[in-house]
């Protein structure tokens, strides 16, 4: 496994390291030797799968209030998804900072978003799939989001979105006193 720091600190894009031959390959997608000094002690507590049927698709920008916040480990297994990773925390010093990244099958790379961070992404093709590892379990009470087309973040969607949920289109907008959160 290789961790590729990215512009949110504690974010990393992760490759994986495939051994190849004649059959096929086999990869480790997560070692917590190997992560640890990266990523912290993780102790992931639960699993969920995505699957989007069309191209253009949106979720997000999810994430949960504290003390409910999850770091996540994001892979894409079928397909390809522009992704895009924001920081809420208020000390953090990349607060406010946006990454977009594309995971897909075909490169393999996972991202891991740290506690206190919000997650979207848009589908580039049609029967794409995801699977998230969750630090946290999903406590409804806590779930949260930020609306995609708000203009403090700026979002550079690849395509047109072609299906949205209305939970992910009627989130609010940042106020423009926004001073993070403290996961």
């Amino acid at each position: 496994m290789i961790f590729q720091p990215t512009q949110i600190s504690g974010c990393f894009v992760i490759e994986l390291q495939p051994f190849s031959d004649e059959r096929g390959w086999f990869s480790r997608v997560f070692c917590e030797h190997e992560a640890e000094p990266y990523l912290g002690k993780l102790n992931f507590v639960q699993i969920n799968h995505s699957f989007n049927r069309r191209k253009g698709t949106f979720r997000g920008m999810h994430f949960q209030r504290p003390p409910f916040a999850e770091g996540k480990l994001i892979r894409c297994i079928s397909g390809a998804v522009m992704d895009f990773v924001l920081d809420l925390r208020r000390k953090s010093p990349t607060f406010q900072h946006f990454v977009q990244l594309e995971l897909s099958s075909l490169n393999r790379c996972m991202v891991f978003l740290p506690k206190g961070t919000a997650h979207g992404f848009q589908t580039l093709v049609d029967n794409t799939e995801l699977i998230y590892h969750h630090t946290s379990f999903y406590t409804p009470e806590a779930d949260a989001g930020i609306r995609y087309d708000d203009p403090m973040l700026n979002l550079h969607l690849p395509l047109e979105i072609t299906s949205i949920s209305e939970k992910d289109k009627n989130y609010p907008l940042l106020p423009l006193n926004f001073n993070g959160i403290e996961p």
